[in-house]
């Protein structure tokens, strides 16, 4: 990646918390890298190096700032949005598979080769998957070292290294501490037992209430609530279940987690974040949706409105199906009795997996017959691995796939790669509430006219579509 020295000297010297992700601030005469905006004092031009990513900071002797922690900022809009091979390998490895299945794990997962995927990703980001997973392990262990009172040697294991000794020379490199002193100077508590308390950091503004009105609507009972300003749900991780907090703060968003199995952090925070869209650019959203006259009014009075996403790409494909032709109230209504089976009383639970639900009996469906076998064959596909709903899947290949499926068309697939698969530019032309949105905005409300229209939102026609779901 390059990047313009200039323009990232100005955002350091501005303290931009814009560009918080984008890039980091590595300091010669100190051998500190930091975020962009660290409040520390602006180091002098001939003592400053740029690096793409905390891993390449790392890669060139650098140890993260104590006063910024750079390795908690938001993850960087690009990543998040990207479709290409790059963008796709980064959400992966955001959401462990690297620690789980190694780099062939991730390359197979990707259809290339591990030297194809490393030249590629030392080229964007200045380091390869095994650095990147490093970096990530590294700030895992720390979370876990100021938040539990977990045993050093649990904590090693559970982030992701491979022995206690490459734990305690990793965080001694990446933070030059020791991982005992990191725990005798911890400033946060370690909450109730079995929980771990963190901030989700993102790029403000974030418009909380569209989001959690958008999730308390459609939430499922026994997988999810809102209450008030927080919302919570279970979690089916690669490890075991676990049940999530999310209570947002001016910024960043308060988590509380209780996992079964503590190597599930990495995972869990990762698609907590993409739940709620947490690494996005919202002022680059803003900017282009507010030049349009007709939602100029709305974007200046919602600024921050965001795709609330999900934490399961199989689960929000089942949705998908149901919600076919049938009110938010409907769905909901069938999606309850669906999951029924795996109910827990006065407990919350993830979402059944694939497998789990091509065994259900047809009774347990209570839906028409097609939709029903839509369904099935859904969650075969996806339980033999023919389909990827994760968001490092390749997005046009997903569509494809889905739509092959009888009773798939193109309104539930986009639906899928928009809040699934993460894709910001899916406009859903003939969405009923889209339209209702666009005639209250004075906008076509033609299906044709109204996909027409919509190019002027490029590239950022999913968050348009979200705004016109708030003005039907």
């Amino acid at each position: 990646m390059e990047l313009d020295f200039e323009r990232c000297y100005r955002a350091v010297d501005s303290r931009d918390q814009r560009f918080d992700g984008w890039f980091c601030t590595a300091v010669t005469s100190t051998g500190i890298y930091c975020r962009p905006s660290c409040p520390a004092m602006t180091p002098k031009r001939e003592n400053v190096r740029f690096y793409p990513s905390a891993a390449a900071a790392q890669r060139s002797g650098f140890r993260a700032c104590k006063r910024c922690r750079p390795d908690a900022a938001p993850g960087s809009p690009e990543w998040d949005v990207r479709a290409d091979l790059v963008g796709r390998a980064m959400r992966l490895i955001g959401d462990g598979v690297v620690d789980r299945e190694g780099v062939p794990g991730l390359a197979s997962r990707l259809g290339y080769t591990e030297r194809h995927l490393n030249r590629l990703l030392t080229a964007e980001l200045g380091a390869g998957p095994l650095a990147l997973a490093r970096a990530q392990r590294a700030q895992t262990a720390r979370i876990l070292i100021e938040t539990t009172d977990l045993g050093l040697a649990e904590i090693a294991f559970a982030a992701g290294f491979g022995s206690v000794r490459q734990f305690n020379d990793t965080i001694l490199e990446v933070y030059a501490q020791a991982p005992g002193t990191l725990r005798e100077r911890r400033k946060v508590t370690a909450g109730e037992p079995g929980t771990i308390n963190l901030r989700l950091a993102y790029r403000s503004p974030l418009h909380a209430p569209a989001m959690l009105d958008f999730l308390g609507t459609r939430a499922l009972p026994g997988v999810e609530e809102r209450d008030g300003n927080t919302y919570r749900r279970g979690l089916t991780l690669p490890h075991g279940s676990a049940t999530v907090s999310l209570r947002p703060a001016d910024r960043w968003v308060s988590a509380t987690l209780r996992l079964s199995d503590v190597r599930d952090l990495a995972p869990a925070v990762a698609r907590c974040r993409r739940l709620f869209d947490l690494d996005a650019d919202p002022e680059a959203v803003d900017a282009t949706l507010g030049e349009d006259p007709a939602l100029a009014a709305m974007v200046s009075a919602e600024p921050g409105v965001r795709v609330p996403r999900a934490v399961d790409g199989f689960e929000m494909a089942v949705r998908a199906i149901v919600g076919q032709q049938v009110s938010v109230a409907g769905a909901r209504t069938t999606m309850s009795r669906l999951i029924r089976p795996f109910a827990q009383p006065d407990a919350l639970v993830g979402f059944p997996t694939a497998a789990a639900v091509a065994d259900l009996p047809d009774s347990a469906f209570g839906m028409p017959v097609a939709r029903r076998e839509t369904i099935r064959q859904l969650a075969n596909a996806v339980a033999d691995g023919k389909l990827d709903l994760n968001p490092g899947a390749d997005r046009e290949e997903t569509v494809a796939r889905l739509t092959d499926i009888p009773g798939i068309g193109l309104w539930t697939a986009g639906y899928v790669a928009m809040r699934a698969i993460g894709d910001p530019d899916v406009f859903l032309e003939t969405d009923l509430a889209a339209r209702r949105g666009a005639r209250a905005l004075g906008l076509p409300d033609q299906a044709k006219a109204l996909s027409a229209y919509a190019g002027r939102w490029r590239p950022w026609r999913s968050y348009a579509l979200v705004r016109l779901w708030r003005a039907a």
